[in-house]
C-alpha cells in the first residue's frame, strides 16, 4: 500500500498542472476578461474616479477629468494610454505563454496570487471563506451517512414491504425537489418568512457571538447551520440511501449469505458481519467526490440563499467578474482536495475490506 500511496502523491502534482493548464488557456483565450471589465467599468458611470486609480496605480500619464470625459464620450474611446496601464495593471502587457509560466511558478509553491478586483491575496481570501464551506459540507455529509446508510440497510432488509413502498415515495419527492427551492420553502416556513419565526434567517453567527459563552458560541452555531444543512441534505440523502439499499441487495442474493443462513447464523450476524462490510464499498467509493461536491459546488445556492460566504459563492463571483486569480485558485484549491480526498477513499477501501490489493494495479 505505501508503494500504491507514493505513486499517487508523485502524480498529485503534475495531474493538478495539467488540469490548471487546460483551464488557463481557455479562459485566457475566452472573451471578456478583467480588461474588458475594466474598460466596462471606466466607460459607466464612476469613469474619472476608477481611471484615476488605474493610472496612479501603475504610473501611467495622468488625464484631466474633463479631457477624459471627452474621450469616453467620443467615437475614439479610451485613451490608448490609459488602457495600456489596464493591462499592465493585469499582467496582459505580457505574452500568454509568459503569463503561464508565472502562474505555474507561483502554483508550486502555494503563492495563488492577488485579487484583481478586492486586492487581496487569493491564499488569504479562501482562508477566510474555508471555514463556513468545511461547516456546511462535513455536517452535510455526517447527517446524510447517519441517515442514509440504516435505513438503506432496512429498505434492503424489507425489500417489497409497504415500508419499502412508503420510504421510496418520500425519498423520491425529496430528491425531485431541488436543494435550493428546499432552501427558500424552510425559509418561508421557519426563519420568518410567512409563518414561524424559529431560526436565523442570514450568517453563521450571531453579531454578539463573540460575547457569548462557550456553550452558547456551540448553540448560536448549530443555530444558524440547522436550515442550510437541511436544505443541503435533501439530494444526497435519496441518493445514498437507495446506493446503500441496492448495494445490500446485491450482496444479500450471493451464494455466501444463502451458505451462512443454511448453517443457522443469526440475521443480524448475517447482515452485519458479513453483508455490511462488502456492501459499504460501493459507499466508501463515493464518498470522496460527494463530499468534494457538497463542499465547493453544490453549496453554492444554498450560500447565496442563507447569505453565507463560502468558497462556492467566491468562486461564482470571481468567474462574473472575470477576476482569474480567484478563478484559478479555488480551481488549484477543489481540485487538490478532490485528488486527496480520492486517495484516502482507497485506503479507506483496503481498511474495509483487507483484500483489496492496489500495489498490484498499474497507475
Amino acid at each position: 500500500m505505501s508503494k500504491y500511496i507514493s505513486r499517487r502523491l508523485l502524480l498529485l502534482f503534475p495531474t493538478l498542472i495539467g488540469i490548471i493548464t487546460v483551464n488557463f488557456f481557455i479562459v485566457q483565450l475566452a472573451p471578456g476578461g478583467p480588461v474588458d471589465q475594466m474598460i466596462a467599468q471606466l466607460t459607466g458611470q464612476d469613469q474619472g474616479g476608477a481611471a484615476s486609480r488605474v493610472a496612479g496605480a501603475q504610473g501611467a500619464p495622468q488625464t484631466t477629468g474633463q479631457s477624459l470625459q471627452t474621450q469616453l464620450a467620443g467615437a475614439q474611446g479610451l485613451d490608448p494610454e490609459l488602457i495600456a496601464a489596464i493591462e499592465k495593471q493585469f499582467g496582459f502587457d505580457k505574452p500568454i505563454q509568459e503569463r503561464y509560466l508565472m502562474m505555474v511558478r507561483d502554483y508550486l509553491t502555494f503563492d495563488l496570487g492577488n485579487s484583481y478586483f478586492q486586492d487581496r491575496p487569493v491564499l488569504e481570501l479562501i482562508k477566510e471563506r474555508l471555514p463556513v464551506s468545511i461547516s456546511l459540507g462535513l455536517w452535510s455529509m455526517l447527517v446524510i451517512y447517519l441517515l442514509s446508510i440504516p435505513l438503506g440497510v432496512a429498505k434492503a432488509v424489507r425489500d417489497g414491504t409497504r415500508f419499502d413502498a412508503w420510504t421510496s415515495g418520500v425519498i423520491f419527492a425529496g430528491y425531485a425537489v431541488p436543494s435550493f427551492l428546499f432552501a427558500v420553502f424552510l425559509i418561508v416556513l421557519f426563519a420568518g418568512g410567512s409563518y414561524l419565526d424559529l431560526f436565523p434567517l442570514t450568517g453563521l453567527t450571531s453579531n454578539n457571538f463573540e460575547d457569548l459563552t462557550a456553550l452558547g458560541k456551540i448553540a448560536d452555531y448549530f443555530w444558524h447551520l440547522a436550515l442550510p444543512v437541511t436544505a443541503l441534505t435533501i439530494g444526497g440523502f435519496a441518493t445514498l440511501t437507495m446506493l446503500t439499499k441496492n448495494s445490500f441487495l446485491d450482496e444479500i442474493s450471493k451464494q455466501y449469505v444463502l451458505t451462512a443462513r443454511a448453517k443457522g447464523i443469526n440475521q443480524k450476524r448475517v447482515l452485519y458481519g458479513h453483508v455490511f462490510r462488502n456492501a459499504m464499498l460501493i459507499v466508501i467509493a463515493g464518498f470522496p467526490s460527494a463530499l468534494v461536491g457538497i463542499l465547493f459546488t453544490g453549496a453554492l445556492l444554498i450560500e447565496v440563499i442563507f447569505s453565507l460566504d463560502g468558497l462556492g459563492l467566491l468562486g461564482f463571483e470571481a468567474v462574473l467578474r472575470r477576476d482569474y486569480p480567484i478563478m484559478f485558485g479555488t480551481l488549484f484549491c477543489f481540485t487538490l482536495v478532490g485528488l486527496v480526498m480520492t486517495l484516502v477513499g482507497d485506503i479507506v477501501y483496503t481498511l474495509v475490506d483487507p483484500r483489496i490489493d492496489f500495489e498490484t494495479r498499474e497507475t
